[in-house]
This record gives structure tokens, sequence and C-alpha cells, in this order.
């Protein structure tokens, strides 16, 4: 039986992927910030020298996208640099390392769905650093990378939460962006697909690589809002008032520029798995579920 390994543990991706790897019986080993700081070159090389996982998915990083801005080097330690020792842990053990990605290492100035080929050209910080993890994955002789984008999930803060929290608040009017696109994705259906890829990547190098992963279909924040709504008002969370208004980015100046446009195209995961994306609509239904 293969091993498998988490770096990262704890967090709202890591804590569903655990107990998806949990659910299908696989060994599996998960190390938070606390037990590995993946910054410490000589602890990921003893972590993963008692470990010896088959697979290793970095989910260690730092995800503050505003914060990134004025903290670049940080994030850039955190998101690019160590990654190098995860590399060289790799390398050592024949391990396949699996390092999450994210749509903001494009510029959004695309109106068609981003391939694996197109050349990334980040925006802000946090996709210089998280480009800089990609760089520094690919030195792995075993390597996937796996961009993703808009994670919802129950156990971490997220757009969801975001906007329960304004309608719970008494709020009747939101006003949410509506020039920016991309693929919500369900953080369990996240992992499901990563235990797959890493599955097909243990059995063949056409596995390694870059892949992307969103669940379907492609929407704005707006879009994404209205179904949130809809949610809470079937629940019995919110009244039929509430009214989700269209706005644009630049009434909401953030200091982390996004791209406009970063949808992501699946195919190379539909090709090498031959599953599809799954529904963000059904994850947000599983969401509220989860919260009942």
């Amino acid at each position: 039986m293969s091993r498998w390994m988490i770096a990262g543990a704890g967090g709202m991706l890591s804590t569903d992927l655990l107990r998806a790897m949990r659910e299908r019986d696989l060994d599996v080993i998960a190390v938070g910030i606390d037990e590995l700081d993946i910054t410490n070159r000589d602890a990921v090389l003893h972590v993963a020298e008692q470990a010896r996982p088959d697979v290793l998915i970095n989910c260690a990083a730092y995800t503050k996208v505003d914060d990134c801005e004025t903290d670049e080097a940080e994030a850039t330690r955190i998101n690019g640099e160590a990654v190098t020792n995860l590399a060289e842990a790799a390398n050592r053990w024949n391990t396949l390392l699996v390092q999450l990605s994210t749509d903001f290492v494009f510029d959004g100035s695309k109106s068609r769905p981003y391939e694996i080929a197109d050349t990334p050209a980040p925006l802000s910080a946090y996709g210089r650093s998280k480009l800089a993890g990609e760089v520094a994955a690919a030195a792995a002789r075993r390597h996937q990378i796996v961009r993703t984008a808009w994670l919802f999930g129950r156990n971490g803060w997220n757009f969801v939460e975001a906007i329960r929290k304004q309608v719970l608040s008494g709020k009747k009017e939101l006003h949410v962006v509506d020039d920016q696109r991309g693929r919500p994705t369900y953080t369990p259906h996240l992992a499901a697909a990563l235990i797959r890829l890493g599955m097909r990547g243990l059995e063949s190098a056409s596995a390694h690589g870059i892949f992307h992963y969103a669940d379907e279909e492609e929407c704005s924040w707006f879009d994404f809002a209205v179904a949130i709504v809809e949610q809470m008002i079937e629940r019995g969370e919110a009244s039929r008032d509430v009214v989700v208004l269209p706005t644009t980015s630049d009434r909401f100046p953030r200091p982390a520029k996004r791209p406009a446009y970063s949808v992501l195209s699946t195919e190379r995961y539909e090709r090498v798995t031959g599953v599809a994306p799954e529904s963000w609509r059904e994850g947000l239904s599983s969401y509220f579920g989860a919260a009942g």
C-alpha cells in the first residue's frame, strides 16, 4: 500500500483531504506547522526520512492575499523557497511531490479558460510567490503542480462565510463584484481530485506535471453570492428581502490586484483521470447541509 503525507495539516483543504484519505483507508501521515516548518530544510529532510512517503501533498501556504503585498519576502519564503526543501526530500526518497498552486499565477487578460501551457503573468505578490513555488516543485523528478481557484470549505474562512456573516448581521443589500470570473471549488471535491491525481501519478510519469482542477461551472463573484443567499433563504437563514446587487471591482479597491478572468481549463485533469469536475452548486448545497 502506498503511503501519503500531508504537509500543512489543519487548514481548510488539508482537513478535508485527510478525511477523504481516511475514508479510503489510505496510509496517511498529516503534519501541521507545529510538527513541521517547511522552511526548515533539516526538519523537512528528517520528517521525510522518517515517513518515507510515496506521495507528499503540500498544503502549507501563506494565503492572506492582500497581506502578501506588504510582506512579499515572507510570502515568497513560505510559498516559494520552502518548496525547494520539499523537492529535495522528494528526490531523495523518490516521492511524488504534489504542490498546490493558484489561478493567481495568471493576469486574467484572456477571455477563454486558461490552459496548463499558458504563460503565467501574476499581478500580485501572492501570485508571484505561488509561481515561485511551482518552479521549485518542478525540480522534483516526480511532481504534480495542481492549480485551483476560489476555494470554499467548512474548515476555514471563505467567501461563503463572508456573505453569510453579512446576511446574518441583518444586512439587506449586498454589493458584490460582477467583473471577476472564475470557478468556485468545494474543498472536498478538490480533495477527491488530488487523491485521484496522486493515484495516477504513482502509476505513470504521464500523469506528472501541471494540472488544473476547479469545480464546474464558471461564474462571477456576484453569481456565487446570489447562489449563497438563495441557499440561506431556502434553509430559513435569510428572509426573501435580502438582495445581492452587482458592482465593479473599482468600487472595492484592495491591495492585491485580482485577475478579472481566471477560469481554469480542466481538460488535462479530465483526460488523465477520466473524471469530469464536480459542481460547485452541489458543493454549496453540501456545505450548507454540513452547516446544519
